[in-house]
């Protein structure tokens, strides 16, 4: 069995933006770190929607999920307020456990709160509506807000301990030990 691990937006969409930093670059970065913790620490197969730069469009990379034993598509969240924050995780009531467990590791690793119910939202949400993502099975997965100046810097400055923890806490939630 395998785990699917994929990047919010595009080559073309860059998402949300703050200054220079693009939300598709930090997915895709997000997306390649704990990709590579998965297969290097845990021995664990993981598909993903592309390598380096580059991913798939949504259409393609939900089709990515069929079989897999757990999705995560990493996106930022948004927001008009500079100073919104928190981490959240929307998925459909099944992977609400993974949700809470992935959005609750990043906080202990970075002290952001949670929001929604320990982090997990239902994918209709607020400005949701049915994240098609999260309707095939996968978590959508949003652990800051790229509009804050303050979580942006701490991300940046920390992405390798963010993304160990949310590693970690996937590997935890299939069961698998370190190799």
């Amino acid at each position: 069995m395998f785990i699917t691990i994929t990047a919010g937006h595009s080559n073309t969409d860059p998402g949300a933006v703050n200054g220079s930093d693009r939300e598709a670059d930090i997915a895709q970065d997000m997306r390649n770190i704990v990709t590579s913790i998965l297969r290097t620490d845990y021995g664990l197969e993981v598909k993903t929607d592309g390598e380096g730069k580059g991913n798939m469009p949504l259409r393609e990379a939900v089709k990515l999920i069929k079989g897999s034993l757990l999705a995560v598509e990493f996106h930022t969240n948004a927001a008009a307020k500079k100073e919104a924050t928190g981490i959240e995780a929307l998925s459909i009531p099944k992977n609400k456990a993974a949700c809470q467990r992935i959005c609750a590791a990043v906080a202990d690793a970075t002290g952001w709160k949670l929001r929604g119910e320990g982090g997990f939202k239902p994918d209709n949400a607020g400005q949701h509506s049915r994240l098609a993502y999260a309707q095939a099975g996968g978590i959508v997965f949003e652990p800051f807000f790229i509009s804050n100046d303050t979580d942006l810097a701490l991300f940046k400055a920390t992405k390798w301990g963010i993304c160990r923890a949310i590693a970690d806490a996937i590997a935890m939630e299939l069961g698998a030990a370190k190799v």
